[in-house]
């Protein structure tokens, strides 16, 4: 499907580019790129993409924020609406059976900080500028900021960040674990893709069980989390993948994994 506001390209090797691209804007969302990003990621067929790397267009931003041109003249149930679009759509991308990296280009201000923190991994070059300004402008964080990033960085950190609504440099993110890893602009979609390259060695839903239970665990009780580990361990044994990854090591064979 042709999108306006994003270009995606996949390589031969199951690798997918997702790009926002609204650089005139410093791709901040709008209802539109909320919607798209919805409906890509609703869309997407996971048995060709098996690696999903989220950029944005131009240098200078991954994505600047939310369109507050947009925003302006909302009322409240509009802005309840907008909050919901762009919610709905991070969760849908935070919950792909696939990894999900954000390769953050220059500004991840609002909501650009909150996509990328809906990605299981962020990496971030070395101009890339964090922060949850949104109290300056006399709202809050709209797309689950206030959920994400405590998780992320612990509460102080995060309560800290969007009550000063201060903007932070890569060096600073990667310290306090909002980020993964620091790259030169340059070097940036290639260090994704050789991360994406990484993961592809492996077994494709082993991948996403650990994900489910990383993700879904968080939220649970110890007892409840290994629990649920306990059962998709067993469900691995009920794959080839599982036998093919086994008899390759004990035969000192590279593993080939199909998914299956």
């Amino acid at each position: 499907m042709e999108y306006k506001f994003l270009k995606s390209e996949l390589k031969d090797n199951g690798i997918c580019i997702l790009t926002i691209s609204a650089p005139k804007s410093l791709n901040a969302l709008n209802s539109t790129i909320l919607s798209e990003i919805d409906d890509f990621v609703s869309n997407i067929d996971l048995s060709k993409n098996r690696v999903l790397i989220v950029t944005g267009d131009g240098e200078k931003a991954f994505v600047a924020g939310a369109d507050i041109s947009e925003m302006r003249d909302m009322d409240d149930a509009q802005a309840l609406e907008f909050a919901r679009l762009g919610a709905n759509a991070f969760k849908k991308l935070e919950d792909l059976n696939i990894p999900v990296i954000a390769a953050v280009n220059g500004f991840a201000l609002g909501g650009g900080c909150e996509i990328a923190m809906a990605c299981d991994i962020r990496i971030a070059s070395s101009n890339a500028k964090f922060g949850q300004p949104e109290v300056g402008l006399g709202i809050i964080p709209g797309f689950s900021g206030t959920y994400r990033l405590p998780k992320l960085v612990g509460p102080a950190f995060a309560k800290e960040l969007i009550f000063t609504g201060k903007v932070i440099d890569a060096q600073e993110a990667l310290r306090i674990g909002l980020v993964n890893a620091v790259c030169e602009q340059s070097e940036l979609i290639d260090m994704a893709v050789k991360m994406a390259e990484q993961m592809l060695k492996n077994a494709p839903l082993a991948i996403a069980a650990s994900k489910r239970c990383i993700n879904d665990g968080y939220d649970l009780s110890a007892k409840e989390a290994m629990a649920l580990e306990n059962v998709y361990f067993s469900r691995c044994f009920a794959t080839e993948d599982q036998k093919n990854g086994m008899t390759a090591f004990l035969s000192k064979q590279k593993a080939v994994f199909k998914g299956k």
